[in-house]
């Protein structure tokens, strides 16, 4: 897909917009880490989704995580639709609701599509294309107009009952090992000191891809020949040597803003991984 950063829009954390054949190029991807979306499309497709699939044909409606890559395989030149991407922040607003995580629609391990009849198409349909008029007024409260129509489109989505024709890819470890390389890099560079890394071990990977960690280590060490904890070690000490190098920020900084709890527990850490101390790459 051609990128649409959701930044664009004038409401900070959400974007909706018309998704065709014209406009959808190559493989529709999430490309933010920090943001959920809900797509309605009609078309057919497979839809990669972890370490499984599914064969669509119809109007089906999607809930993505932003930390369970996805992809979109078209076999219909006349795929068309509506898509919207939105952060947790933007989503809970004022409330404290809780973790869009912990949503059925969404959590780990659930079925994120929906295959829907013509009046249910009907209906979400509707409540995309009045959130695509409604983005660009001026209306005063549009931000929560926006989570009200988010919030209809999940209900009426928890009313249905989802899709169960998932399949598991033949190659299983090499798709599961590629999910797994894109997760961890999705998750540098870090931005702030603010948003610590969130995953930080083969079983946080291995729940984020739900798989069992024990397939995740296997499939990781047969296709790359390294373990699954040394590649995010790597990545962990290579994150903080930028940080250290090109930041002001002090140690301690760092090593918080890499998920380490006490500034003690990262000098180990990089210690044991490349054989010096913080401050010495620091200079």
């Amino acid at each position: 897909m051609q990128g649409i950063n959701a930044t664009d829009s004038k409401l900070k954390g959400f974007n909706v917009y018309e998704v065709n054949n014209a406009i959808a190029k190559g493989t529709p991807t999430y490309n933010r880490r920090d943001f959920y979306k809900i797509s309605i499309s009609t078309g057919s497709n497979t839809i990669h989704y972890a370490d499984k699939g599914i064969d669509v044909d119809g109007t089906i409606l999607f809930f993505g995580n932003p930390y369970i890559p996805y992809s979109w395989e078209m076999k219909d030149p006349d795929f068309y639709g509506f898509a919207c991407v939105f952060t947790e922040d933007f989503f809970r607003g004022q409330a404290r609701t809780e973790s869009l995580q912990e949503s059925p629609l969404f959590k780990i391990g659930g079925t994120p599509v929906f295959k829907l009849n013509d009046e249910q198409k009907e209906f979400i349909t509707f409540m995309f294309r009045r959130m695509t008029e409604e983005q660009n007024t001026d209306y005063a409260f549009k931000d929560e107009l926006m989570r009200n129509y988010l919030g209809l489109i999940i209900h009426e989505a928890l009313k249905m009952r989802p899709s169960e024709d998932f399949f598991v890819h033949k190659n299983a470890s090499s798709r599961i090992t590629s999910l797994f390389l894109e997760l961890l890099e999705r998750q540098f560079p870090i931005e702030t000191k603010e948003t610590p890394l969130r995953l930080k071990t083969p079983q946080d990977y291995a729940q984020h891809l739900s798989v069992h960690v024990n397939h995740l280590n296997r499939s990781v060490k047969e296709i790359t020949g390294r373990p699954t904890t040394t590649h995010i070690s790597e990545r962990i000490v290579n994150e903080a040597k930028a940080l250290l190098q090109h930041t002001d920020w002090s140690v301690a900084d760092v090593a918080y803003s890499l998920g380490f709890e006490y500034p003690s527990y990262f000098n180990n850490y990089f210690k044991r991984i490349t054989g010096t101390i913080p401050k010495a790459v620091r200079g």
